[in-house]
């Protein structure tokens, strides 16, 4: 048995990449999940983010892992691990594939899938609640008799953007749950942690005066998070909040925090993308933050992936605005 993992990936509009296979392939002109077989000494992780880059010069967030296919196909028989991913990068460069296309998990089950892949695509549907259009009604009764036991179970089990939404809509109508997943955000629980954080980046969505409170306490937490999908969710809040309500202090905190991750080369894609964000709106309360920014995109221009290159120029350009605004008003 050959063992292959596959990605799911997600775009920031929730919609999924497939890729099609060509006509001298063993699945000619096939749609598919993109993916490869695990070499020897490689863990199916390690596999996954290898393949993407070779396949589709993508970077990408594993966010979870569905259950394996296992799949006879006479000539072959494989067994498929899938991932759920995350990523920026919306245009793949196809090396292997003839075609690519983005599309909501409700159209899935019209795709001209390989066997396997259709088993995958099904699976994935059944974990994000059956269906794209509907979402299981919550009792307000339910919610409000939940234990804590009882909540935690259900955040460490949520494998889909409904399931946190889902509790997101129940925090709006009971602010106590924010504390909650505040606190589970900081847990040792990896998984744990990301989903508590992820769903708190839901709530935001939906009303940013429910965690503008705790900003403060999220930004000095930073520096001590290990678990890279937590730094995401809370990075992504903090970029999308008006910084200039955050206090001196806060501010230090997170000009040291983002231009590390901007500059090391092990953070995520993701994580880069929004500390540029943050430093960006920083520059435009400490104006002598901007060079600096400036230098650290430009490295970033001949190494990074395509999504951060194409952020990065937008940054500069914006940064090129602020700077002619300010010297025309000096004149």
């Amino acid at each position: 048995m050959i063992d292959v993992t596959c990605a799911i990936i997600r775009n920031e509009e929730n919609e999924l990449l497939i890729v099609r296979k060509g006509e001298q392939t063993d699945h000619p002109l096939k749609w598919e999940f993109p993916g490869g077989k695990v070499n020897k000494d490689e863990s199916d992780e390690e596999c996954i983010i290898r393949e993407i880059k070779e396949e589709l010069c993508m970077d990408i967030v594993i966010c979870g892992r569905l259950h394996h296919v296992t799949y006879d196909y006479g000539h072959k028989k494989i067994r498929l691990i899938p991932f759920v991913c995350d990523t920026l990068d919306e245009l793949p460069v196809l090396a292997e594939h003839v075609d690519f296309r983005w599309c909501a998990a409700g159209e899935l089950k019209w795709v001209d899938f390989s066997e396997a892949d259709i088993i995958v695509a099904e699976r994935y549907v059944e974990s994000i609640g059956g269906s794209t259009s509907e979402t299981e009604a919550v009792n307000e009764n339910e919610i409000e008799s939940e234990t804590d036991k009882e909540l935690r179970k259900m955040i460490h089990s949520m494998m889909s953007a409904q399931e946190a939404e889902w509790i997101a809509t129940s925090a709006m109508d009971n602010p106590a749950f924010i504390a909650k997943l505040l606190g589970y955000s900081y847990s040792d629980d990896r998984k744990l942690s990301f989903r508590a954080s992820w769903t708190l980046s839901r709530v935001f969505d939906k009303n940013p005066e429910m965690i503008n409170p705790y900003l403060g306490d999220i930004v000095e937490k930073l520096n001590s998070l290990d678990n890279e999908s937590t730094q995401r969710s809370f990075l992504r809040i903090v970029s999308l909040t008006d910084i200039s309500r955050l206090s001196l202090k806060h501010h230090g905190i997170l000009a040291d925090h983002c231009f590390k991750a901007l500059n090391s080369g092990f953070s995520a894609i993701a994580i880069k993308a929004y500390s540029m964000e943050i430093i960006y709106r920083l520059a435009l309360i400490y104006p002598e933050l901007a060079n600096e920014l400036s230098a650290s995109i430009s490295m970033l221009q001949g190494e990074g992936s395509a999504g951060i290159k194409a952020r990065g120029k937008i940054i500069l350009g914006k940064l090129s605005e602020v700077s002619s605004e300010r010297k025309t008003s000096k004149k």
